[in-house]
């Protein structure tokens, strides 16, 4: 069964924007928040960002402050990922995550569900 489903990777060049989306259901729309992470070619799935459905309080990775916007629409238990400036050094499979440990730097074990992840190419 789906529970994470995300969309909106492509491929852009450096500098532009790109927003991402996550549908939750079933149990994974249960937990207290979602969470973005991306994973690199030969590096380990690393933090993005973070927010509760509960809260607007926003968690983000130090790479992405200022860059990076994640928002939520409870009505449709979607979560969003808007990515400005962006830069090669951001091309990753971006992965979306729901569980009940939502704060800055969250490592990847704790969240309990998991989306296939979307691919961004940020291109110099």
């Amino acid at each position: 069964q789906v529970q994470l489903l995300e969309s909106g990777g492509g491929l852009v060049q450096a500098g532009g924007s790109l927003r991402l989306s996550c549908v939750a259901s079933g149990r994974a729309s249960s937990r207290s928040g979602m969470a973005w992470f991306r994973q690199a070619p030969g590096k380990g799935r690393e933090f993005v960002a973070a927010i509760r459905w509960s809260s607007s309080n926003q968690y983000y990775a130090d790479s992405v402050k200022g860059r990076f916007t994640i928002s939520r629409d409870n009505a449709k238990n979607t979560v969003y990922l808007g990515m400005n400036s962006l830069k090669p050094e951001d091309t990753a499979v971006y992965y979306c995550a729901a569980g009940n440990r939502i704060f800055a730097g969250v490592p990847s074990s704790g969240m309990d569900y998991w989306g296939k992840g979307t691919l961004v190419t940020v291109s110099s």
